[in-house]
């Protein structure tokens, strides 16, 4: 029969997986989304249609941090990038913007394409939360 702190454990091993699969799974949502974006851009705005698939092959990339748990360094630089590129996104929305110069359309999966990534950094920053509790209890 498991005791209460044993049920405990289980369920935040399980609770903690499920975090990290998640987040796993926004940035490959995100990535995804990229890639498909990318080649239909490059005939009309080749540096759009490169920064896509390059952001595209770094999200799908940082699957692999998510899922094998590489740390704290890792996920900070996934959830800085992703800020960036969602910055970028905000930025060249707006008219008369720094970077195209005018502002660029809102569209379904442009809006799939930010969730996705606004999912990513907040299931990220709870990961880094949940090590630095568990650090604290540790010590």
């Amino acid at each position: 029969m498991p005791t209460n702190n044993n049920t405990r454990a289980a369920t935040t091993t399980a609770t903690s997986r499920w975090l990290y699969y998640a987040a796993a799974g926004a940035t490959a949502i995100a990535g995804i989304l990229h890639l498909y974006m990318g080649p239909g851009t490059l005939g009309f705005n080749a540096n759009t249609g490169v920064f896509f698939i390059v952001s595209g092959i770094a999200q799908l990339f940082w699957v692999v941090p998510m899922i094998k748990r590489w740390g704290r360094p890792w996920y900070a630089v996934g959830i800085a990038g992703t800020a960036v590129l969602v910055a970028i996104y905000f930025v060249t929305r707006m008219p008369g913007n720094p970077i195209t110069g005018r502002g660029g359309p809102l569209n379904a999966m442009g809006a799939v394409t930010e969730i996705a990534q606004f999912a990513f950094i907040g299931l990220a920053v709870a990961i880094l939360v949940m090590e630095s509790r568990r650090r604290r209890a540790a010590a």
